[in-house]
């Protein structure tokens, strides 16, 4: 059963996912959640290290779009700055925002990857579309208060992933050693 909050790959930063480690994985589209994972939840703007992260994958011809559970004047506005596509109220782990954006962009599932800071709706919704994920830290150690008893849950999830599966490990890249999956 909790199974479906194991990740493909965990990584310690959406940063130090490259467009050769994705090339290398047949990645051409990455779904990425927004806060704590792009940029602090908190933080109305995008930081340079986004603006410099998002670039170099235009340059390499990797769409990346930003699936959110937040409201699209939230994330709209650092989609906007971004120049990135986005679905807002996504309503993760539920379909509807992964559907939403497989469908609206044309994405094939085998070669996108969802990268989020949390199992219970940016991992297990992945998993539930049959898109690999990648698990990274959350950017801060604070959380907005909705997401506070997600992370006390999640705490006791990974821990139980961890004892039955002593690979999964936090990684500097996709392709280190090895994989959680």
């Amino acid at each position: 059963m909790l199974k479906s909050f194991k990740p493909t790959w965990m990584v310690e930063s959406i940063y130090q996912i490259t467009p050769e480690q994705l090339k290398n994985a047949g990645i051409k589209a990455v779904l990425t959640d927004l806060d704590n994972t792009l940029i602090a939840w908190n933080n109305p703007e995008a930081t340079e290290e986004t603006i410099e992260w998002i670039k170099l994958m235009k340059e390499n011809d990797i769409e990346v779009i930003i699936l959110s559970n937040n409201t699209r004047k939230r994330v709209g506005k650092v989609a906007c700055i971004l120049d990135l596509e986005f679905v807002p109220n996504a309503l993760k782990p539920f379909q509807r925002g992964f559907k939403k954006a497989l469908e609206e962009f044309d994405l094939d599932k085998s070669e996108v990857m969802m990268v989020g800071d949390q199992i219970i709706t940016d991992i297990k919704g992945a998993n539930h579309a049959g898109i690999r994920s990648v698990l990274v830290k959350p950017i801060l150690d604070s959380d907005a208060w909705n997401t506070r008893l997600n992370r006390f849950v999640e705490l006791k999830i990974m821990n139980y992933l961890i004892e039955k599966d002593p690979d999964m490990k936090w990684r500097g890249s996709l392709h280190d050693r090895n994989r959680t999956n």
